[in-house]
């Protein structure tokens, strides 16, 4: 193999690892960034870009049948071309990858394409070369849909959320496996294009991670737009019976679908990388990382691989301490206290930090404030479809938030407000005397902290 030097390596130009790969070069660093697929990783392609144009399209569908709650009466005939050809349209996989290449390599990057391994400290193969990295070596190379080891599941054509982002048609009917964010987002939208839709979690509820009355407000829309909900119940078995899958659920019962949606979670293949010739558990779930983002000398991590959030903006928030760290700046370490969270359904479930559960669970003395947000004045002004709420939770010992959760119409875009309140640790009572704007969603923030209390 011929061997090459370079400053930095960075394995998987995902979000982050572009990020770091480019703000490297920018620095003068000499960089090599490698990626087998494609540059940008998940997000742009089929993740939180094509999706969200989904769920665009789809929100505008539901609006259009919520106009005979309003005044008048409309009818929709949802056309899934438009939505589709939006998506391959925009600009295509080749074109988006070759511009991401040449901006990388316009800052003084060197690129490989192919898979990279680590194989010594400070050396990484791709393809038939070797290139020791004399100053970082930066793993980003993200997760894969992970497949549950369900009877007769590797015999059936199934998707992933790649399959269902590039579809050019919406199926007949369709079978969600997994109540996580992914499968929830997708069963909405080809509901509301036409499809018949069943939801299947193992767990006791829908978004197992966020609060239970989350979950109940899901379940409650799902049921009225037709989308049929199985909590609490995991799939035994999958089969072919015709043209339709079946799934086998475990009380004894059956869906089925013409489409077979898997969305049961990510997760990350280390030994793929090497990662144990450098000290790294490859038998882990994901890299075990400190506050900057170091997972072993001379090697750092950062996106989804490390196990802190599936999120482009934990991978980005991380690219710029690793950034920090490797050209020897001072700077804050990561924290992950007030992570913010959006599920891009209608309504929109925006969480940050703790969820009540898990704040007792730390042994945190607990008081919690919830309104419903059709009592605000813009949730009565907005009618059809203001279905949400705002949940606080406060440790009341220290008098600040530790979580809060926003759904409703528009619960991402309010978050931003709880979600500094917990970063920053405002005390609840300074958040009392704010001025909150009338009339707007967020102003039922001020409402929840009247239910809080003061003591």
């Amino acid at each position: 193999m011929a061997t090459t030097r370079a400053d930095v390596v960075v394995i998987g130009m995902g979000p982050g690892g572009e990020e770091v790969a480019g703000r490297l070069a920018q620095a003068g660093l000499d960089v090599v960034g490698i990626e087998a697929k494609l540059v940008g990783g998940e997000c742009p392609y089929w993740g939180c870009v094509p999706s969200k144009m989904m769920i665009r399209a789809a929100d505008l569908l539901a609006e259009a049948r919520r106009v005979p709650g309003m005044a008048g009466a409309v009818s929709v005939t949802p056309s899934w071309d438009p939505v589709a050809r939006r998506i391959r349209d925009e600009a295509t996989d080749d074109w988006n990858d070759r511009v991401a290449v040449e901006r990388f390599e316009a800052k003084g990057g060197h690129f490989r394409r192919g898979a990279g391994r680590l194989v010594g400290q400070g050396r990484v193969a791709v393809g038939d070369e070797v290139i020791e990295a004399t100053r970082a070596t930066v793993i980003n190379t993200g997760t894969e849909p992970a497949i549950p080891p369900v009877p007769g599941l590797a015999g059936v054509p199934y998707w992933t959320n790649r399959e269902a982002i590039e579809t050019k048609e919406v199926p007949e009917s369709l079978v969600v496996m997994g109540g996580g964010a992914v499968g929830l987002e997708l069963a909405q939208v080809f509901r509301r294009f036409g499809a018949e839709v069943s939801v299947v979690e193992a767990l006791d509820r829908l978004l197992p991670l966020e609060e239970p009355e989350s979950a109940e407000l899901v379940a409650r829309v799902f049921v009225s737009e037709g989308i049929a909900v199985h909590t609490g119940v995991g799939v035994t078995a999958v089969r072919s019976d015709g043209d339709r899958i079946v799934a086998d659920l475990a009380d004894g019962t059956a869906t089925s679908g013409h489409r077979l949606l898997v969305a049961t979670g990510r997760r990350a293949d280390l030994a793929a990388l090497g990662v144990g010739c450098v000290g790294i558990d490859e038998h882990a779930r994901f890299i075990p990382v400190d506050e900057h983002l170091r997972a072993a000398p001379g090697v750092w991590a950062v996106g989804d691989i490390t196990g802190k959030g599936a999120f482009t903006h934990v991978s980005m928030y991380q690219a710029r301490i690793a950034i920090a760290d490797i050209l020897g700046h001072d700077g804050p370490g990561a924290e992950y206290k007030a992570l913010p969270r959006v599920t891009f359904t209608d309504p929109e479930v925006g969480a940050v930090g703790a969820t009540e559960a898990e704040a007792r669970a730390a042994g945190i003395r607990v008081r919690t404030g919830t309104t419903p947000l059709p009592a605000a004045a813009r949730g009565w002004i907005h009618k059809a479809g203001n279905d949400g709420f705002i949940k606080l939770v406060e440790d009341a010992d220290r008098g600040h938030l530790v979580g809060a959760t926003s759904s409703g119409p528009v619960g991402g875009e309010v978050l931003g407000l709880l979600a500094l309140a917990v970063h920053a640790e405002v005390p609840t009572a300074r958040l009392r005397h704010m001025i909150y704007a009338y009339p707007t969603f967020h102003r039922a923030i001020e409402a929840a902290l009247e239910d809080l209390g003061s003591g």
